[in-house]
């Protein structure tokens, strides 16, 4: 909405009617400190906005997950991402991600030098913005059920990125789920989880994703991994683990990378 420009005359002259501006201009007895303290709170109003551009009070939108209500550990595979090329080298030149802002992560892969990827996003995106509608209509990000076989062949991607999604399952659909993201990659899955004792999603949040979040410790995650018979990558680990380390950055979330199916 535009804006007329202010009337100068007529803005001092409506000041006579507010005691707030007239006690600022009158040649009365007023106390000095009234007027410092005015003029202190809009120095502090001034400083905040401007700051509030900069990010420090909640501009900065790459870093912030639409996910209200909870610690997303989509946020922290966004962090992780020149770490994980570090890692996995060619293995990121085709990458699926799996998990709620898709189309944020495909969008930043996207970006990489010799990187091709793909989304699947397992909740409605109502709120999607034009880029993300983009990436849908072009197949490039698919919205599906993911407790129900993905729509790609075996071995289509050389690595499968899983965030904020298997944390919202119960065992009976990761028992389906977790072998069929394993099925679709090559070299690997990396799995990002919350851990207990994280914020959880907003009560008005619940019907999107269907269930509260069962946010497990990884002691239960790597007995459930070898009960699947998936195993750990723990030449990967450590070499994410050094990665990490070495740049003093620790993921709000537990990162598991898995070996693929043999």
């Amino acid at each position: 909405m535009s804006r007329r420009p202010v009337n100068p005359a007529r803005r001092f002259a409506d000041s006579a009617s507010i005691p707030l501006s007239s006690s600022l201009h009158s040649k009365s007895k007023s106390s000095p400190y009234l007027s410092v303290g005015v003029l202190l709170l809009g120095a502090i109003l001034l400083i905040g906005y401007s700051y509030s551009g900069s990010g420090l009070f909640g501009g900065d939108k790459n870093g912030v997950s639409k996910i209200e209500g909870e610690s997303s550990c989509t946020v922290d595979v966004q962090k992780s991402i020149p770490f994980l090329k570090k890692v996995y080298g060619d293995s990121m030149r085709k990458v699926l991600h799996v998990g709620p802002e898709s189309c944020t992560v495909v969008s930043k892969l996207l970006k990489e030098e010799d990187t091709e990827a793909w989304g699947v996003e397992p909740y409605d995106m109502e709120d999607a913005d034009n880029a993300c509608k983009i990436l849908v209509r072009k197949g490039v990000v698919r919205v599906a059920d993911i407790k129900f076989p993905l729509p790609y062949r075996p071995k289509s991607f050389s690595l499968v990125i899983v965030s904020d999604a298997l944390d919202y399952m119960s065992p009976k659909y990761l028992n389906k789920t977790l072998p069929e993201l394993a099925r679709v990659s090559i070299d690997g899955l990396v799995i990002f989880a919350g851990y207990p004792g994280q914020p959880r999603p907003k009560v008005s949040e619940l019907a999107k994703y269907g269930r509260p979040a069962k946010l497990r410790s990884s002691s239960w995650w790597i007995r459930y991994f070898v009960q699947t018979g998936l195993e750990e990558n723990e030449v990967a680990m450590k070499k994410f683990e050094q990665a990490t380390t070495k740049k003093s950055y620790k993921p709000g979330c537990q990162v598991f990378h898995l070996s693929s199916y043999r």
